[in-house]
């Protein structure tokens, strides 16, 4: 139990895997001692990594968090532009949600990046409630949402790296972000790479994973085992017996259909958010990339049939990208459950990526959870076996509480909607509603979410995203004007506030690139170092 924790082996590639170690061996600066094979000698970081399964590379989007985890990493913002085909991701625009004609015809609305104007001592939501006939939410206290429609990106070439104008992710290609953090972790960050297939698992006398045994490269032992073998999960699936948690009852869809679309020509404009619109029994999705768009539709199996959603997908892509691009594209079947493991991290094994689980990719939070999740290990990595259980305690219950929040505000865009048929229908059902998030919903009905809604310093989302949700979809929060009417110098100071973003707002829809304009100058010239 006083064992020291020198050696981690990580089981799994792809974009979990190698996001994982370059976390894991950034923090601990494996690099200085990865040339002895005797982990006496120091901390090792191993990564084993089947030659014969390919990753499923859909997920394409990350958060802003990925900026600073890639920075922390030492790769370059340049590079990453260049090796994997990135573009800018500014938040995500929502079509065809609301379906109702509470916003005209005009049913679209977008959940940005960037918080409101002054959101750190300033509230606007309750002063916005009294112009909202005359301006959506986004547009009142934000300048994101303005540069949507001339696919314009959130800072300059001049701006350095990982700096900006306007808060942004990431769309990337999952297979090229593999390979560059691949190429980075081994090259530069020290960890040990071993291409070789699991064949067997040694237990250790207190059932801890001792080792495992592989076809090529013989028996790899470990102190501290992290499973990023996808939905398979060898290790604490299949070894561990650790039960898949399901969450259908709140969120339906466990299936996608996916396929990669080329542009009508080399410089289409590239969205810099992601495109999100409802269909009858789920919604699909729209990435752009400097080269294609990956589009996929997501949907209830239990509420369509794959033929109908098959022709959902086709009829978007076909009015989008035109015939030719529908009646080429190559479609890719993926099904999942959605739900997570009863617990993550179990004896000296811990889950990332979907071998943790999988939800769904609305708002895309798989990758920034596989951040996060490795973030905490890097930073809690257990001195010894001893306290390795109560960094594990701390690890589950923290990620228990955090796949809760990211079934709150996922629900949330589908109780808020007014769509008709089956399955929007059943999404807005009081049964399938989490009691949280039912309560959160009965209190914004009169004061509006803010800091008071944030439990813990480091929430997923933020208060200011689900006022972006709430006041996108035409929720109304009815507290007492009155009251706030009296209060002169609140009211002026939102006032202010109000014109400063539409100030803002203008300036930068003036002097911003339009996201291929940007990529383009990356690709030629390169960003300023920091």
């Amino acid at each position: 139990m006083e064992k020291n924790i020198h050696r981690v082996v990580i089981l799994g590639g792809g974009s979990a895997g190698w996001l994982t170690a370059g976390i894991i061996a950034a923090e601990h600066a494996v690099g200085s001692n990865s040339g002895s094979s005797d982990p006496s000698d120091g901390f090792q970081l191993i990564l084993v990594e089947s030659p014969d399964i390919s990753t499923i590379g859909v997920g394409e989007g990350t958060w802003p968090s990925m900026r600073s985890t890639l920075q922390k990493m030492g790769i370059s913002e340049t590079e990453f532009f260049r090796e994997c085909s990135a573009s800018f991701k500014q938040g995500t625009l929502f079509k065809n949600w609301l379906g109702s004609d509470k916003q005209g015809s005009h049913d679209s609305y977008i959940h940005p990046f960037t918080v409101p104007q002054s959101y750190a001592d300033t509230n606007l939501a309750p002063h916005w409630q009294l112009i909202r006939d005359q301006v959506n939410f986004a547009d009142a206290v934000c300048p994101q949402s303005a540069l949507a429609e001339g696919y314009q990106a959130p800072k300059k070439i001049s701006t350095p790296e990982y700096a900006f104008q306007l808060n942004y992710g990431y769309h990337l290609d999952a297979g090229k972000f593999a390979e560059l953090l691949r190429a980075h972790c081994v090259d530069k960050l020290g960890v040990i790479h071993i291409k070789a297939n699991v064949e067997g698992i040694n237990s250790a006398a207190n059932g801890d994973i001792a080792s495992i045994v592989t076809d090529r490269a013989g028996t790899v032992e470990g102190d501290l085992f992290v499973d990023c073998s996808g939905s398979r999960s060898l290790l604490l699936g299949e070894h561990y017996q650790v039960p898949m948690c399901s969450k259908r009852q709140y969120l339906f869809n466990n299936t996608a259909l996916a396929a990669q679309v080329p542009y009508g020509a080399p410089e289409d404009p590239i969205q810099s958010f992601t495109l999100s619109t409802a269909q009858s029994a789920g919604w699909i999705w729209d990435i752009g990339l400097p080269s294609r768009r990956g589009i996929g539709h997501v949907y209830s199996d239990a509420h369509n049939t794959e033929d109908r959603a098959r022709e959902e997908l086709m009829a978007y892509i076909e009015a989008s990208a035109g015939k030719q691009a529908a009646d080429q594209a190559m479609v890719r079947k993926i099904q999942f459950e959605p739900g997570h493991r009863a617990e993550f991290w179990h004896k000296n094994c811990v889950a990332i990526g979907m071998s943790a689980g999988f939800i769904e990719p609305l708002e895309a939070s798989a990758l920034v959870l596989v951040e996060l999740s490795a973030a905490m290990i890097a930073e809690q990595l257990p001195a010894n076996r001893k306290t390795m259980d109560l960094v594990a305690k701390r690890f589950n219950d923290k990620f228990l509480y955090r796949w809760d929040r990211i079934i709150d505000f996922l629900k949330l865009h589908y109780i808020l909607s007014q769509r008709e048929g089956q399955y929007w229908q059943d999404h807005r059902d009081p049964a399938s509603i989490p009691d949280h998030l039912a309560e959160q919903v009965a209190l914004w009905r009169h004061q509006s979410p803010w800091h008071r809604d944030s439990a813990h310093v480091d929430e997923l989302f933020p208060s200011a995203s689900f006022q972006y949700v709430l006041y996108g979809m035409g929720f109304e929060t009815k507290g007492s004007t009155t009251a706030r009417r009296s209060e002169q110098q609140a009211y002026q100071r939102a006032g202010s506030l109000f014109q400063e973003n539409a100030k803002r707002t203008q300036q930068l829809q003036a002097s911003l690139p339009t996201n291929r304009e940007l990529i383009n100058k990356i690709y030629s010239y390169g960003m300023q170092k920091i």
